[in-house]
C-alpha cells in the first residue's frame, strides 16, 4: 500500500472502529464488511463505549426533564 507495515486490513478495521463509535449498528457493520453472522460484527462493539455513555446521558436527561415537568 505504499506505507512499510500498513495492511489493507487495517484500513478496514479502522473504518469499522470509527462506524461502531459513530453509531452503527450490528446490522450496519455487517452490511458494510459483507458478513453474514455476527460473530466478525460484534469485535467493533468494543469501540462504543463512547456511545453507551451518550446512551446513559440521554437517558438520564430524559428522566430528569420527566420529573421537571411532573413537578410544574
Amino acid at each position: 500500500m505504499g506505507v512499510k507495515g500498513l495492511h489493507f486490513h487495517d484500513l478496514r478495521h479502522t473504518d469499522n472502529t470509527l462506524a461502531a463509535q459513530s453509531g452503527a449498528s450490528l446490522a450496519d457493520l455487517k452490511a458494510r464488511m459483507g458478513h453474514d453472522s455476527d460473530r466478525a460484527a460484534l469485535i467493533y462493539q468494543h469501540a462504543t463505549r463512547d456511545a453507551d455513555q451518550k446512551i446513559a446521558d440521554a437517558l438520564s436527561a430524559r428522566v430528569e426533564a420527566e420529573r421537571n415537568a411532573d413537578t410544574s
